[in-house]
């Protein structure tokens, strides 16, 4: 069977297709994973996430002969958000406690939750959605049926709010 009739098959949600479709394309996909990551442990999950999304998604394919470029879109669309969230985590042996001076750790975290108290509700659900959740805003927008936009600016406004907060109880 060619390439163009998995992709048929698949797209009409025949599974043992899409396996086919997706063990043809597995290392010319691998290796565009492995270059964005540049490590095996991040392009396998870059991979797996591929195929959990594009399984879920192949009937949204309108031309077969496009599925190559679709996947591969997809993937680079996850190595992108893999790679920024990497960036905004820190590692922990990476961080300092300059800001902290004598203080413990326990007590920081303890005041930044009663800082985060001080939130209301809306806020501080949209703080705990994106921030502890590590959820898209897409993904919020979708859970609290509102616009994108509408979860961009709160989040601005939440994170405003939070750093005044944080300058008033000196954290």
């Amino acid at each position: 069977m060619t390439k163009d009739e998995l992709a048929i098959f698949a797209i009409a949600g025949n599974e043992a297709a899409f396996v086919q479709l997706m063990q043809q394309y597995e290392h010319q996909l691998y290796r565009i994973a492995y270059s964005y990551m540049r490590n095996e442990h991040d392009a396998v999950e870059a991979m797996q996430e591929l195929t959990y999304r594009s399984y879920r998604n192949i009937r949204s394919i309108k031309e077969s002969q496009y599925i190559r470029t679709w996947l591969t879109r997809i993937l680079i669309n996850i190595c992108h958000d893999m790679l920024r969230k990497q960036k905004r985590e820190i590692p922990s042996d990476l961080v300092v406690d300059q800001h902290l001076d004598h203080r413990s750790d326990q007590a920081t975290e303890i005041e930044i939750l009663d800082t985060l108290t001080s939130l209301n509700d809306e806020q501080r659900e949209l703080i705990m959605m994106k921030y502890i959740e590590d959820r898209s805003n897409v993904d919020i927008a979708q859970s609290l049926n509102i616009p994108e936009g509408t979860v961009k600016s709160r989040l601005h406004y939440a994170l405003r709010k939070l750093r005044l907060l944080f300058k008033e109880e000196g954290i």
